[in-house]
């Protein structure tokens, strides 16, 4: 379906509309979830303001403040042009996740108390690769402001820090790999998690990362396309939590298991399509994976998605921790693709309601994720393009 992609010629599908949805439903829904989700009633919203201009969003199932959920948070507000809300976050990020001394010098605490302690002095790359991202997208669209708010300038610090930590000596580890441009799952670590990789972000990096690192992330963009095609098992299209460089799972130690397409892993096919969607899709390859997992759900669970499977779909005993999250994945597969499957995944995905209690966070923000990209909402923001 898709040929060419957004970068190249604008256009951004709302796929809810082509399935019969009127614009005036689309909208609502996407402002009243943002509403619920940052200022809705205690024990329905994730977001909580730390005086008059700062803010964090809560991990409600572990009661702290993730650079995965603050990172996140700023691309929903810099999407949905709430530059207050994007502004207070990243106050918060600075003040209370920036690390200045150790080996880690340059990166952010992956996870910090609510009330801005740290409860670690190591970093997770997809938190460093969101914020970088967001900050280009908020510099183009509002222009930086100065200090904290040159939006710009700290994005291409956090590269600058990713590519070049441990240059020297005993200064730390980069976040991806220099030999494969493969992004870690930690720095310290010669492993990845499939859901990290965002080839459209890397694109967009060696457009406006300083020029001497634009190479690297060009050969990011391929190695991490590349890449996805050996994690994503050939039949089903489910990857696992983590993998090795060659794509095969990462199992880890017992208990604490990640071989599976669990909890991360329901990100990869959102991020597959995106990729799709703003850099076009030539051979197919991501329209047929995303049909692949919706397939693999209808016939398993016939819509449901409470199941664990290793990747080539045999069943794990438990039950799926992040349900919607994981159906607002497997719809925004949709986004890629035309047909009755699809459609029924999006008419699913768009009677569901956000999740409510303990667990609601991770969910929610994969929620919002893919009604932003259903509706057309989460776009590449340029330099060229006019302040709104």
């Amino acid at each position: 379906m898709i040929m060419e992609g957004a970068y190249y010629n604008g256009q951004y599908l709302n796929r809810l509309e082509r399935l019969g949805y009127s614009q005036a439903e689309i909208d609502n829904k996407l402002e009243s979830t943002f509403e619920e989700m940052f200022y809705g009633p205690q024990g329905v919203r994730l977001c909580h303001f730390a005086g008059p201009d700062m803010m964090y969003i809560e991990d409600t199932g572990n009661h702290d403040v993730r650079t995965e959920g603050m990172s996140y948070a700023m691309m929903f507000c810099v999407q949905m042009n709430r530059q207050k809300e994007f502004d207070c976050l990243w106050r918060w990020v600075v003040t209370h996740m920036y690390l200045t001394e150790g080996e880690n010098a340059g990166y952010f605490a992956w996870s910090c108390h609510t009330d801005g302690s740290k409860n670690s002095d190591g970093p997770a790359p997809d938190g460093e690769e969101f914020f970088a991202m967001s900050l280009f997208f908020a510099a183009n669209r509002w222009g930086s402001g100065e200090g904290v708010l040159d939006y710009a300038s700290w994005a291409r610090r956090i590269l600058h820090t990713c590519v070049h930590k441990g240059e020297e000596a005993g200064s730390g580890f980069p976040m991806w790999n220099p030999e494969n441009h493969l992004i870690k799952f930690v720095p310290n670590c010669e492993f990845t998690d499939p859901s990290y990789h965002l080839p459209h972000f890397y694109e967009l990096f060696a457009l406006w990362s300083d020029e001497c690192d634009r190479p690297f992330w060009h050969a990011a963009a391929a190695a991490s396309r590349q890449y996805l095609r050996k994690a994503c098992h050939a039949r089903t299209g489910l990857s696992a939590e983590y993998a090795e460089y060659d794509g095969r799972p990462h199992r880890g130690d017992q208990p604490d298991r990640h071989d599976w397409f669990f909890s991360d892993a329901y990100r990869t096919l959102g991020n597959i399509a995106l990729d799709a969607q703003w850099f076009g899709d030539k051979d197919g390859w991501a329209q047929e994976t995303a049909a692949h997992i919706q397939q693999f759900f209808e016939e398993k669970e016939h819509g449901q998605t409470n199941g664990i499977y290793l990747i080539d779909g045999t069943p794990v005993e438990g039950n799926a921790l992040h349900p919607v999250g994981l159906l607002a994945t497997i719809a925004q597969g949709s986004l890629i693709l035309d047909d009755a499957c699809a459609d029924e995944w999006l008419r699913r995905f768009f009677s569901t309601p956000l999740r409510s209690g303990p667990r609601r966070y991770y969910d929610n923000c994969l929620y919002l994720f893919a009604l932003l990209a259903l509706s057309g909402h989460y776009r590449i923001w340029f330099p060229q393009e006019a302040k709104v």
